[in-house]
């Protein structure tokens, strides 16, 4: 029996225990995040820690006259002994509510209904990909973390809602390292993933990444600071996208005066027409409930053509500024982002892009101007050097300042017809669910400054 198997109906008894301890005038709500994945570390092509974590958080909030409490407890999964502890905890926050000031803006339980969703997959076992893993990079140089197994989400509450979210798939996160010949350490950086591990599809990607090594070990190019033609490949538009995600389109930071995108979402400004952006559950990566169990429609557009159709708007937000929700998250960022792809086709990129920076990864990205939708950060790994739609060597790292509405607005010249998942390869505490997917851009004009 399956980890989500064992889990469902151990989730279903203890929340009904819980519920039926209430009083009249309390409700709780308990969201469950569980998990059953192997952990396998690489270094220098060698396994330095292999692991299997089985887990079971329950994020538990009460709510009693107009007041609010959030615990978070790991259980078991053996009903009797859970049961325990939530009984002590309820009355726990029986006691500690009735100290608390009344919350204005508190969003009271309701029944938002139910959902359920499985995503099944069979990836590989930690000894599995152990072998798959060594046979293919065991003549590289190569740093990596593999997560794969079950994902569970769910949540119910007082009022009668249910929602299950389980999934089955893995992430294998690594780069390749050499020294080229100016003496410098250089690496290629890629994640392969997925639901069903393809051993040809992971060689093949690795034989990718080493071509790119290759070229890796040629001198590096001085290139200046100035403005020039870039392609950002879909880890580097990833990137950026997670930024945007942040104080970008979410309702609450518009009406504060706190997202970047102001003046796109009030039509001062727009992005380009070949720019359509959304939030797309459908996609598999993670689940549409949010944290309050309202559920997100399977897609929603967000930027169509450049101009913003619709903001993330969660409960909060509704109650605060009189406005109807749409599932949003609490933070009100992109869970689930999809940019639609263009008319770029891979083997013309290089031709495109004649002369200028081919950029596959950047970092350290943050805002460097809020109101102007200006971001900042460093190319990194696999950046090189195009002249004549052919690569000359490594760059040495940028630094990049631009704003969305130039590289996302008046300088984005095409998107590639293929698009790539970006997962989500978090691990603290949890493994985290979720991921984008997105294009290649091409670029007519990007200023680098540093």
């Amino acid at each position: 029996m399956s980890f989500a198997q064992q889990t469902e109906p151990w989730f279903n008894e203890i929340s009904s225990l819980s519920f039926a301890g209430l009083s009249a005038t309390e409700d709780l709500s308990l969201s469950l995040s569980g998990e059953a994945i192997d952990y396998v570390r690489f270094n220098k092509a060698l396994v330095r820690q292999n692991t299997n974590v089985e887990q079971r958080v329950l994020d538990f909030t009460f709510q009693s006259l107009n007041r609010s409490l959030n615990f978070k407890i790991s259980l078991s999964g053996v009903v009797d002994d859970d049961m325990n502890a939530l009984r002590s905890l309820i009355e726990r926050a029986r006691q500690e509510v009735k100290v608390l000031q009344e919350d204005p803006f508190l969003v009271p339980m309701k029944n938002n209904g139910t959902s359920r969703e499985e995503f099944s997959g069979s990836p590989p076992s930690g000894s599995e990909v152990i072998s798959y893993i060594c046979d293919a990079t065991s003549h590289v140089d190569m740093a990596g973390f593999f997560a794969g197994g079950e994902l569970v989400r769910a949540n119910q509450n007082s009022k009668g809602q249910k929602h299950w979210f389980a999934i089955k798939n893995f992430f294998f996160d690594f780069s390749l390292y050499t020294v080229n010949k100016d003496g410098e350490n250089k690496a290629v950086k890629s994640v392969y993933s997925g639901t069903v591990w393809d051993q040809n599809e992971f060689k093949n990607k690795i034989q990718d990444c080493c071509l790119q090594l290759k070229i890796m070990e040629r001198p590096s190019q001085n290139i200046s600071r100035g403005n020039y033609r870039v392609y950002l490949a879909p880890g580097a538009v990833s990137e950026i996208l997670g930024t945007a995600s942040w104080r970008g389109l979410g309702y609450a930071a518009y009406k504060r005066g706190q997202s970047a995108l102001n003046q796109l979402i009030e039509g001062k400004k727009s992005l380009s027409p070949l720019l359509t952006l959304k939030e797309n559950f459908a996609l598999g990566l993670t689940r549409r409930f949010n944290e309050w169990g309202e559920l997100a429609p399977d897609s929603l557009n967000l930027v169509e053509n450049g101009k913003v159709q619709n903001l993330l708007i969660n409960a909060k937000s509704a109650k605060e500024f009189s406005v109807i929700a749409n599932g949003a998250a609490e933070s009100e960022a992109l869970r689930s982002p999809e940019i639609n792809s263009g008319d770029l086709k891979p083997k013309d990129i290089l031709a495109r892009l004649e002369t200028g920076i081919y950029i596959n990864n950047l970092h350290y990205i943050n805002w460097s101007d809020l109101q102007s939708a200006r971001i900042t950060g460093m190319t990194r790994y696999a950046c090189f050097w195009v002249e004549k739609g052919e690569i000359v060597g490594p760059i040495r790292d940028l630094r990049f300042d631009e704003t969305l509405y130039r590289c996302w607005g008046t300088e984005l010249e095409a998107l590639t017809t293929h698009s790539e998942i970006d997962p989500a390869i978090g691990t603290y505490f949890e493994r985290e669910i979720g991921g984008r997917k997105i294009p290649g851009m091409l670029l007519r004009d990007f200023a680098f400054t540093l």
